[in-house]
């Protein structure tokens, strides 16, 4: 895609969320990768807990 659709995109983006609710819609998206990261640490010492059981 071109500059010009990239920057069309922006502006539908833009016009449709407003500038308050992407800041907010981009911590969100932030949190929830943060949130699955810690998820995923604290699930692998279980995992290797079982592997030594067997």
């Amino acid at each position: 895609m071109s500059l010009a659709h990239w920057a069309i995109v922006a502006i539908v983006v833009f016009l449709l969320f407003g500038a308050g609710k992407l800041p907010r819609l981009m911590g969100d998206v932030a949190e929830g990768i943060k949130a699955f990261k810690k998820g995923m640490k604290e699930d692998e010492p279980s995992k290797q807990i079982e592997d030594k059981k067997e």
